[in-house]
């Protein structure tokens, strides 16, 4: 794909968001939560694809803004934008002196203290003061686990590389699919089952790219079992099987019937993107088709992308619904995690054109 069209439309995507005026509810970036944070994330990896100081200081000026809301709520979604911090402190390690023990102390109350479910998975917790107990959710592998990957890495920490490790496997044995190879939204341990059991798009999407980051994160530091690749393998396998004619999936990944999510298609296309990049899928037959199925979400996802760099046809903020059919009936709005979905695509796609 042409470089310079995929710098413009990053370019445009990335200044849609953070440009997000404080009173729209769906796309404020003011918050110390899951939303704004893997907006975040997305934009640190946009800086480093283009080496721009002007995304760090935007990131910086963020972090520091916004400080003082970081242990107001100490839950799974809360903890997205500590992923993002943690990948400044690798750039700028001479910030580590004000920022390290704020980390370490999310770090550890990740490790000794959220709620875990009885299968020792993190309980799905968030900031509204709804309570889910007992609930699994794929959501939570990028808006938790990835941050514990990531600070592993930085502090060379073993245990919490092994951690992370542990809740990949979790959540890929308790949500995925046996029969198709993809992943339910969300797991109910007091029912012992999957809800509505929807086959739901961006829950596939954090899956898809929360595990193969995860892994190149910590494989240094502890042995991956066997088990995540297969899992993994059939994950994709099931997706490519899924992905529509023109490139995307349904919001519903199984029903042709509901809406085509442009989220969705984002985040699956990011991820086999970063499963090629970091060796996770290795057969070369795979790979083709992966490498083929990137190219047309990447085409599909940037038609999706307006003149002032909103991505539509992304469905709102999604928990467990009640049923199959609620989640066609979501609104859809450009939102944080919309934005940045594509735009770690797009990040990622003009990485690869520099190698």
């Amino acid at each position: 794909m042409d470089t310079q069209k995929l710098l413009d439309k990053a370019q445009q995507v990335y200044a849609y968001m953070v440009t997000a005026p404080e009173n729209d509810w769906q796309r404020n970036m003011g918050n110390w939560d899951w939303k704004p944070g893997v907006g975040l994330i997305a934009a640190v990896a946009y800086g480093e694809a283009i080496g721009s100081d002007e995304v760090d200081e935007y990131l910086w000026r963020w972090m520091r803004d916004n400080r003082h809301k970081a242990a107001q709520q100490r839950v799974i979604n809360s903890t997205a934008p500590f992923a993002a911090l943690t990948e400044l402190l690798r750039k700028q390690p001479e910030a580590a002196a004000e920022w390290m023990p704020l980390i370490r102390e999310h770090g550890e109350w990740l490790m000794n203290e959220a709620p875990r479910t009885k299968e020792g998975g993190f309980e799905h917790t968030v900031t509204e003061g709804v309570d889910f107990p007992e609930q699994l959710w794929a959501d939570t592998l990028v808006v938790g686990a990835l941050f514990l990957a990531r600070l592993a890495s930085l502090t060379e920490d073993e245990a919490m590389a092994r951690e992370a490790v542990k809740q990949v496997v979790i959540h890929l044995q308790m949500l995925q699919d046996e029969a198709t190879g993809v992943l339910f939204h969300g797991f109910d341990g007091h029912n012992r089952n999957h809800m509505s059991a929807a086959r739901w798009g961006r829950a596939n999407a954090w899956v898809t790219f929360g595990v193969p980051e995860i892994v190149a994160e910590v494989q240094h530091l502890t042995p991956i079992p066997v088990e995540i690749g297969e899992r993994y393998t059939a994950l994709v396998q099931g997706l490519l099987k899924l992905q529509t004619a023109n490139g995307m999936w349904h919001t519903v990944m199984d029903r042709p019937d509901f809406y085509l999510e442009t989220s969705a298609t984002a985040g699956i296309a990011y991820g086999f993107e970063v499963a090629l990049r970091t060796g996770l899928i290795t057969d070369d037959i795979l790979r083709s088709q992966l490498q083929e199925s990137v190219c047309k979400a990447a085409e599909a996802v940037m038609i999706h992308v307006d003149v002032y760099g909103a991505v539509h046809g992304v469905s709102g903020g999604t928990p467990v619904m009640p049923t199959i059919e609620a989640y066609n009936e979501v609104k859809i709005t450009p939102t944080p995690y919309g934005q940045a979905l594509a735009l770690l695509l797009i990040s990622a796609l003009l990485k690869r054109n520099k190698l």
